[in-house]
């Protein structure tokens, strides 16, 4: 599926989520947000070790991960009208020499200058579409960018507005940690390459789009696929084709809600933890294994409850609870329905009538659907407004300063990954476009489980 436009049409709701945080650190407003830092500058945090304020900000940022420069000033001081003035000349010089991809999860004031809006498989495929550009901005975060580049022309550049805006869920599987875990499992399984009775090797590593091109290329030497959170079901379906077992990374939750719902138990699926031998597990466990999970997770999608659902029913009357498959098992299992945030979106802009949706994913995409959809009643689950920490950092003063050094013949924040990572990185998204899901059926509420 490409991606989806973004016009420029007032709304009768306001869908930025600074403003909600600015109103509410100002006293304007009841609400409350998880980190008044949050009403601050991404440039203000540039210079400390960790992701910033927001949903990420307990977990632990690896050494040597990639930090922003200063941002110029000027940039920093310029208000929020100014800077978008700033981009959109700077895009009208620029013209079809640029495009702007901006993530579902991108605050509002940068989804408004993107050219094209959606999740990060969607926004790969867009920059695909525009092989003449000379530089795709990637409004999103690193391994989106490294995605880009892997499937970009080798003379466009690919630009991070913000280095600093990684993924804690991707570090949470590093390419050092999978390598001495499948060095480990090769100790319990044998030939890692060789087949049984039945043609399957023992494991086959699948890992989702969130994780490093070094982790893709790691997938792809070694039979392995890459997954969308709308293809996982699929992706499982090819590998257990191949394999006798999946090792599953890095998120935890998409593995187990996916192949739960294939019908694999779960204890079947146990947990692999890096920091212990054997993941964890003992050898006995492993080899009646068929999920192995890499204990991963997202903290955005790990913030919702099932007391919050509750609370949602009880409040709001026929209300349709719809979460993100990267929520923990039991808030999957308590919602109406789960699914990708283009399902979410789909889902809703399908409803015929008037609606009240509680919805379990990043607040910014929760703000804007509420704000694009006002025939619906539409709330995030989580009360307290906590955006990703990361993707916040990309803000309009990044977007503008990077663009405005095109318009100067400078390419500033590229991102480019070594061919010996590239190259197999390629092959496993190559076999995940080739392992194609069915067409997906309209979401249909009246029948919904």
């Amino acid at each position: 599926m490409s991606a989806i436009g973004i016009t420029l049409q007032p709304r009768p709701t306001d869908a930025s989520v600074d403003h909600a945080i600015q109103a509410i650190v100002a006293g304007a407003s009841s609400a409350e947000t998880c980190n008044t830092d949050l009403a601050s500058g991404p440039w203000d945090f540039d210079s400390r070790p960790g992701y910033g304020p927001g949903s990420s900000m307990g977990d632990v940022i690896p050494t040597g991960s990639p930090r922003q420069g200063e941002l110029p000033q000027e940039y920093r001081d310029a208000s929020e009208a100014e800077l978008a003035a700033r981009i959109v000349a700077a895009k009208a010089t620029l013209g079809d020499r640029v495009v702007v991809l901006g993530h579902f999860y991108q605050r509002e004031e940068v989804i408004l200058h993107a050219d094209y809006v959606g999740d990060s498989f969607q926004l790969a495929n867009a920059a695909l579409e525009h092989p003449d550009a000379e530089a795709i901005v990637f409004c999103g975060v690193h391994f989106m960018a490294e995605t880009a580049d892997l499937l970009s022309q080798p003379e466009q550049s690919v630009i991070l507005p913000n280095l600093a805006a990684g993924c804690s869920m991707a570090d949470m599987a590093d390419i050092d940690q999978v390598e001495e875990c499948w060095e480990q499992l090769a100790d319990v399984y044998g030939d890692m390459d060789a087949t049984d009775a039945d043609g399957l090797v023992p494991v086959v590593p699948v890992t989702y789009m969130n994780s490093s091109a070094a982790i893709k290329g790691f997938v792809g030497r070694h039979g392995g696929i890459v997954c969308t959170s709308s293809n996982a079901r699929t992706v499982l379906e090819w590998a257990f084709e191949r394999g006798r077992r999946v090792l599953f990374f890095p998120d935890q939750h998409l593995g187990r809600n996916t192949a739960k719902a294939m019908g694999v138990p779960l204890e079947q699926m146990p947990m692999w933890n890096p920091r212990k031998p054997l993941g964890g597990s003992d050898a006995q466990t492993l080899d009646d294994a068929r999920v192995i999970l890499w204990h991963g997770f997202c903290s955005v999608h790990r913030r919702f409850s099932v007391e919050q659902i509750e609370r949602a029913r009880v409040e709001h009357s026929g209300v349709r609870v719809i979460v993100h498959p990267e929520c923990p098992m039991e808030v999957v299992d308590a919602a109406d329905e789960s699914g990708s945030t283009d399902y979410i979106r789909r889902a809703i802009e399908g409803a015929t009538e008037p609606t009240t949706f509680a919805i379990g994913t990043e607040v910014n995409l929760v703000q804007r659907l509420a704000a694009d959809n006002p025939q619906h009643e539409i709330f995030c689950l989580d009360p307290v407004v906590c955006p990703c920490s990361t993707m916040y950092r990309i803000h309009p003063g990044y977007l503008a300063w990077v663009l405005e050094g095109l318009v100067a013949g400078e390419v500033r924040n590229r991102i480019t990954v070594p061919a010996d990572v590239a190259d197999p990185a390629r092959l496993a998204l190559e076999r995940m476009l080739a392992a194609k899901p069915p067409a997906a059926p309209a979401a249909d509420w009246e029948n919904a489980s």
